[in-house]
């Protein structure tokens, strides 16, 4: 997790934080997790219809609101949502709500509602315009929305000082909400990955996803994941400059795109070991020593890690439709089943392992780091597959091993020509 701009933050003043919505629980969790006081949120009414879970939601300091969806006899309910959000911020408490009222599984921001601007300009109605109330837009950006171990940034930005559009909310509410709405969703912009192309969504993520290390070394940057997520921004900015000022042009480099990253998928190959084909044979040979030696680890890992990791990922798969919440749910499932299978491994198996109590606790709570040495073990795996695939290639069809990167370069030299830096 890389965490930006949390000088950014207040101190003893009412806190509105205003982050991006792409990834259901984990949004929240990423703001929670790196402020010093807990911010009140507010989510959608829909998943507060099972008591229990209605009840855990709340101790989590969670309150529903309700939508048209929701059925227009429970809109007055949300007075009482309301009117505590408004207590919280007159105790210079922290509050925290989705402009957009809905993720998107996109990087892609959706339209933002009203109800950021209402809440605000309510609270300033009931305790005065003397409340400072700071709105905080966050910017939440995910390598993978779903896979495991991967990597979020959290940008907080500047403050906006809701009071200095309350004058004219006086006058003019639907002017100011609106004011106060555009100024959000502006200052959101700069703090994430946002592809505004409908058409190209796809070509613009596959051409992120090919070139992206190329761009960042174009601009003599560091490998580091805050410059990573900068030069993106700029990559993402030139490609809608070239769509917009020479669709027909941009039409031809994505279908060099999709023709490149077609013939990796069809051989299985990720683009970076095109980029980097050097010392292939030699890093093949050097990861199997390594995955050889450190067999016995990843074993431990898998044993004690392997059942509830690959039976949520398969309840994911077969029982959730939406990506988006696979990774709350893994979260929340996680929670459960990896402690309940530990404890059941070891009253089972424990009096099988030497060394007794002290041994078995020692592996008990080496668990779960265990299992992260384990996965890195099946990264490292599935990269040596990868280049064996590539080697493959080129031992028995030097026709197609050539060709592959005969199109890369055709296409980085197409790309460096069109977006100039």
């Amino acid at each position: 997790m890389v965490i930006n701009g949390k000088e950014n933050i207040p101190l003893n003043k009412p806190i509105l934080f205003a982050p991006n919505h792409q990834n259901a629980l984990s949004d929240p969790l990423s703001i929670v997790l790196h402020t010093k006081t807990q911010p009140v949120w507010l989510a959608r009414a829909d998943i507060f219809k099972n008591k229990t879970i209605a009840s855990i939601l709340k101790f989590l300091k969670i309150m529903p609101v309700y939508r048209m969806r929701d059925g227009k006899e429970n809109l007055l309910k949300n007075d009482t949502t309301f009117d505590q959000s408004i207590n919280v911020l007159a105790k210079n408490g922290a509050l925290a709500l989705f402009p957009e009222a809905a993720h998107s599984g996109k990087r892609q921001m959706l339209s933002h509602k009203k109800a950021v601007p209402r809440i605000v300009f309510m609270a300033l109605e009931k305790a005065g315009s003397d409340l400072d109330i700071q709105i905080i837009p966050t910017g939440i950006y995910y390598s993978s929305y779903w896979k495991f171990n991967r990597t979020v940034v959290v940008n907080f930005g500047k403050p906006i000082a809701a009071k200095a559009y309350f004058e004219e909310f006086k006058t003019n509410e639907n002017n100011a909400i609106q004011s106060l709405r555009q100024r959000i969703y502006d200052e959101l912009l700069p703090l994430v990955i946002e592809i505004k192309s409908t058409k190209h969504y796809n070509d613009y993520e596959k051409t992120r996803e090919i070139y992206s290390n190329h761009f960042l070394r174009r601009q003599k940057k560091w490998m580091t994941v805050a410059n990573r997520f900068t030069s993106e921004q700029l990559l993402i900015k030139k490609l809608e400059v070239l769509e917009n000022k020479n669709p027909e042009e941009a039409e031809k480099l994505f279908q060099m795109v999709r023709s490149y990253h077609s013939k990796l998928d069809e051989f299985q190959i990720r683009s970076w070991l095109i980029e980097n084909p050097f010392l292939n044979l030699t890093k093949i040979i050097i990861n199997n020593i390594i995955m050889l030696v450190t067999l016995p680890v990843f074993l431990a890992g898998f044993i004690l890690n392997g059942i509830p990791f690959l039976a949520i990922s398969y309840f994911n798969k077969r029982k959730v439709s939406d990506n988006a919440f696979w990774s709350s749910y893994s979260l929340v499932l996680g929670i459960v089943l990896f402690p309940l299978y530990y404890l059941l491994f070891f009253l089972i198996f424990g009096w099988f392992i030497p060394g007794g109590l002290l041994v078995n606790l020692g592996l008990f709570l080496a668990a779960p780091f265990i299992g992260k040495l384990s996965f890195k073990w099946v990264v490292l795996f599935l990269k040596t597959v990868g280049r064996g695939h590539l080697l493959e290639l080129r031992l028995f069809n030097q026709k197609e091993f050539y060709s592959l990167f005969r199109d890369k370069d055709v296409l980085f030299r197409k790309l460096d020509d069109l977006l100039p830096l």
